[in-house]
């Protein structure tokens, strides 16, 4: 039973689809004009710039007076609140699971948000388990990372495929390791000539079914 190695934000879930989701509706409530959600988008980063650095930005443009710790909660609050689970990814998982396969989330973020995401939208009873960067002191395309899940899994590196949407995260991980990938486009073009994913597909339906195909278990 080979792991199935998967990261979370715009993989499993559509991490961008809720901050913007969030941030419509705080703009709202603040009397920001709509077309500030891409000056929000932009500065957000798809997730990489820090929530200290998202709320501070915030409190600048707008002259908030509330306090950056109380923006930042609600920087959490709104990212776990408006994160769905598509019920079809589910499905797959479930599907990969009877086939064989050993779901398993490795993430980068903190604690706190990353479980809060996990549970919430119920991917908990679709995977054996998770393991969160900030958790295990170690981020991905550290190698070290995907050996802590193998381990909490009980389970060798071998025959394990990663999915994920970050080039260098997900895909640069596994090219570390050896082990065969698949690439979430989400719309983009692959341009990292060190490496390249074994496939690129769409979405994380189409990922599973890939990797199902590419190496069927009996």
């Amino acid at each position: 039973m080979p792991l199935l190695l998967l990261d979370l934000d715009n993989t499993l879930i559509d991490r961008l689809g809720a901050f913007r989701a969030w941030g419509s509706r705080f703009l709202a409530e603040i009397g920001a004009p709509d077309y500030d959600i891409d000056w929000l988008l932009d500065l957000d980063a798809d997730g990489l710039t820090s929530r200290w650095d998202v709320a501070e930005g915030i409190r600048q443009r707008y002259d908030l007076l509330v306090s950056i710790v109380d923006l930042v909660e609600e920087l959490y609050q709104g990212a776990i609140e408006y994160t769905k689970l598509d019920p079809m990814v589910g499905a797959a998982l479930r599907i990969a699971e009877d086939a064989g396969w050993v779901p398993f989330i490795v993430t980068n973020g903190d604690v706190r948000q990353q479980e809060a995401k996990i549970r919430r939208t119920g991917l908990d009873r679709f995977v054996l388990d998770w393991v969160i960067s900030e958790e295990v002191d170690c981020r991905k395309p550290n190698p070290r990372i995907f050996e802590i899940a193998a381990e909490r899994a009980r389970m060798r590196l071998r025959g394990a495929w990663v999915i994920g949407e970050s080039p260098e995260a997900d895909i640069g991980g596994a090219a570390g390791l050896g082990l065969p990938s698949i690439w979430i486009r989400r719309g983009r073009e692959w341009r990292e000539p060190r490496f390249a994913p074994t496939r690129a597909v769409n979405g994380v339906i189409q990922a599973v079914a890939a990797v199902m195909a590419a190496a069927p278990r009996r």
